[in-house]
């Protein structure tokens, strides 16, 4: 045998182990949220986060800064697309403007799961999001009784095109229609997914209805809008008031009587059950393929529960 071939052997003989020690490349799991700058999103990431770690994948968080940036959402997907990545979970910003580049990641074989807020297809792996519709229903019924079931309501909406909070809204008009003919419903604004949009709003809805009677806020910032609106026009626990998501501000909200009953999602097991159920599938698994979570109705008194304070300052949120 010549020198060269016998040397040639000898390397390649060395470098088996090293490239079987290598193993198959981790799937990598796209997640793409709304937006990044809201604490339910950042929920989300953590469980997410976990079950990645659980299932033995990476994931990979990309997402527009704010809820309207529907081109900054495309162009993410569409960047996932072209990288070939394993997976993608999605929660659309725009219920039809998201259906092309979802299209196309399917087309491409990458399989989808639909997480917190509806999308326009019915081919994804699984759709795991709070029972919109219902909660909204909840919501109606929750300021009916606070107001005795008479006089005049608004309702403060968090954006067009958003499935999750839509659902939540129409869910909220229906039972006002149907089961409360003694109120009125006599405003609705969008805030625009903005704090500083909704309270406009509703200082707003508060000017032209200076006897209204109570006010529901659809979404994280419109609720945090309406709070300061009330605020600012001392009317915090004169308007009655329910809101939906939580944060910081809401909590202290509630402990000082400006809102008063608070719907909570679990947006930690959204984000949790959303990727292990590409996780599964990329595993020959068959995920369930709808699940939807029932929201928590919280009060005051509540917060003294430790399942409650779990739910609102969980671990990972610690550890900011």
């Amino acid at each position: 045998m010549k020198p060269g071939i016998l040397s040639t052997l000898v390397a390649v003989a060395l470098l088996l182990p090293v490239l079987s020690c290598r193993g198959p490349r981790r799937k990598v799991i796209g997640v793409v949220p709304k937006a990044t700058t809201h604490l339910f999103f950042m929920s989300i990431r953590a469980g997410a986060e976990a079950a990645a770690k659980e299932a033995g994948v990476d994931y990979q968080w990309n997402g527009p800064l704010e809820e309207t940036d529907h081109p900054r959402q495309i162009q993410i997907v569409d960047s996932m697309v072209a990288q070939h990545i394993d997976a993608i979970a999605i929660s659309a910003t725009d219920s039809t403007a998201l259906v092309p580049p979802v299209r196309r990641a399917m087309a491409a074989g990458i399989p989808v799961t639909v997480y917190d807020s509806g999308l326009d297809v019915d081919d994804y792996v699984t759709f795991v999001a709070t029972d919109n519709y219902e909660a909204g229903r909840t919501a109606a019924r929750e300021l009916a009784a606070l107001v005795n079931g008479k006089g005049k309501v608004a309702m403060l909406m968090h954006k067009p095109g958003g499935r999750s909070t839509g659902d939540r809204e129409r869910g909220f008009d229906d039972v006002m229609k149907s089961e409360f003919p003694n109120l009125q419903v006599v405003a609705r604004q969008y805030g625009m997914a903005d704090r500083a949009k909704s309270r406009a709003a509703a200082e707003n809805i508060l000017t032209a209805h200076p006897d209204l009677n109570g006010m529901f806020a659809s979404a994280e910032a419109n609720s945090i809008g309406a709070v300061l609106a009330l605020k600012s026009r001392g009317l915090n626990g004169k308007v009655r008031l329910v809101t939906f998501d939580f944060s910081d501000a809401h909590i202290e909200a509630l402990q000082d009587g400006t809102i008063d009953v608070m719907l909570v999602q679990d947006p930690f097991r959204i984000g949790y059950e959303a990727v292990k159920s590409l996780a599964d599938k990329l595993n020959g698994r068959t995920p369930e393929k709808r699940m939807d979570l029932k929201a928590r109705k919280i009060v005051k008194a509540d917060l003294a529960s430790p399942e409650v304070r779990k739910l609102l300052s969980p671990d990972w949120l610690k550890k900011r």
